[in-house]
């Protein structure tokens, strides 16, 4: 008898396999990443807070912050566009045109995240001290970091905009796999370059950076292995401006999104000079990493309903798209409620990881903590509602979403509540944002839903 020796394609899956299954399939291993991903992000910090002066090390990198995030929003430009319409087009049956996608996002990556770190670097000293308001005491130290990290620019926006194909091509343990292996060296290189070496900042930045590349070769290979038949080629490179134009006008949520948190944070930054001092810069710097740690499990779980969210939906099975979503919302509202709760019971804690002495820091971090996070376990809705239309390729909507939180509402609390109520007013204004955007959130969802139902009904 002769043996079938068919293969099924991985992801003709998503639009059969149970949703459950496939939300556990595709999200553990990217929250495993993506928590990972955070200890990544954070571990400098931790490292920078037992130097000497590690209050004005970890300000230096939370002062930097703003700028760094300006180069991860055009890497999610492309990446996080590119992806969801590959992820599109794969649910329509439309394999010809996958490549031809990559290709397009491959020669993105490279080109304007390299026009963005040629800008910031040629304008370091001046962003830095017009536009971000740094201290004297804390410039030295900004700088140093930030140089070292742009640098390497490139490949840190090129390596996460490339790693999301992996994911959609039905391989998200490697897509995992490749933000352990940069989180892995990080953690080991940081305390060689920054203690053995006596590097100081510079060293936790150049281990940064050093791991990035290396995720990035990774990345790379993996596209020129045997466990996938997609290939980046040249051909597919050339550049068709209504390709470009539709990567550039679905990834611009994820897009506007980073950039007005970038402006959050130099407006937060600048308020916390202004009432609290460098103190109080250090301090949001640990709260805002604390943060991370809490929401990478949320954003793994966005990761992995994305492209099943996309594919269903391009294949016109809107009953599973709606089963994914309200899944994901559940989901990511327990992995968030958990890390609320701990954080509310053991502030000190947290903060004594960054920076383990009583004094004027612990009690401002305990404080600003507990405040900012009294709207976490709510946040997991409005997050993954803005990320569900940015997967079914509805950019304005997304967009909408993404920056009613940031924008709308929370510069504008920003700026007003500190007036009256000083540092604890800076504090107040991210749970208060929290709460529209959350009201926003159930109102366009609302609508959205029936939609589905009715779109579903009418396949039928």
């Amino acid at each position: 008898m002769k043996k079938n020796n068919t293969q099924v394609d991985p992801t003709d899956r998503i639009g059969t396999a149970r949703i459950s299954k496939l939300l556990f399939d595709f999200s553990i291993p990217a929250i495993v990443g993506m928590v990972v991903n955070a200890i990544y992000n954070i571990v400098d910090r931790i490292y920078v807070g037992q130097m000497s002066n590690g209050d004005l090390g970890i300000a230096g990198i939370t002062i930097a912050m703003p700028l760094m995030i300006i180069l991860q929003a055009s890497s999610m430009l492309i990446g996080v566009g590119a992806n969801s319409l590959f992820s599109i087009r794969l649910g329509e049956g439309r394999r010809d045109v996958v490549e031809k996608i990559m290709g397009h996002a491959f020669a993105l990556l490279f080109i304007i995240p390299g026009i963005v770190v040629t800008l910031l670097l040629i304008f370091t000293d001046r962003l830095l001290i017009d536009i971000l308001g740094t201290s004297e005491t804390v410039f030295p130290y900004a700088k140093t970091y930030l140089r070292i990290i742009l640098y390497g620019g490139i490949f840190s926006a090129m390596g996460p905009g490339i790693n999301h194909f992996i994911r959609s091509d039905g391989h998200p343990r490697t897509s995992m796999l490749t933000q352990i292996l940069g989180a892995v060296v990080n953690i080991i290189l940081d305390p060689i370059f920054i203690f053995g070496f006596g590097l100081g900042i510079a060293g936790a930045a150049w281990a940064t950076i050093i791991s990035q590349f290396i995720s990035f070769v990774w990345v790379i290979y993996y596209f020129n292995s045997r466990h996938t038949k997609l290939r980046f080629r040249i051909r597919d490179m050339k550049p068709e401006l209504n390709l470009i134009l539709k990567i550039i006008a679905i990834g611009f949520a994820p897009f506007s999104m980073q950039l007005a948190i970038g402006l959050v944070n130099i407006i937060l930054n600048r308020a916390l000079f202004q009432y609290g001092g460098d103190v109080a810069v250090s301090a949001m710097g640990i709260v805002y990493s604390i943060m991370v740690m809490i929401f990478m499990p949320l954003q793994g779980l966005n990761q992995g309903v994305q492209p099943i969210i996309g594919y269903n939906y391009g294949a016109k099975k809107y009953g599973r798209v709606l089963s994914a979503y309200k899944l994901a919302v559940v989901s990511g509202t327990v992995f968030v409620a958990m890390g609320f709760l701990v954080v509310q019971l053991f502030p000190r804690f947290f903060i004594a990881l960054f920076r383990n002495e009583q004094g004027p820091l612990m009690e401002m971090g305990r404080s600003a903590l507990r405040i900012c996070t009294i709207f976490l376990p709510f946040l997991a809705f409005q997050i993954i509602s803005s990320n569900y239309f940015q997967a079914i390729g509805k950019p304005v909507q997304g967009s909408v979403l993404s920056l009613s939180r940031q924008i709308l509402f929370y510069i504008p609390l920003l700026l007003i509540l500190p007036r009256f109520f000083g540092i604890y007013g800076v504090y107040s204004a991210m749970p208060s944002a929290d709460s529209l955007a959350i009201i926003l959130s159930a109102i366009v969802m609302g609508r959205e839903i029936k939609r589905l139902k009715s779109l579903g009904a009418t396949k039928q």
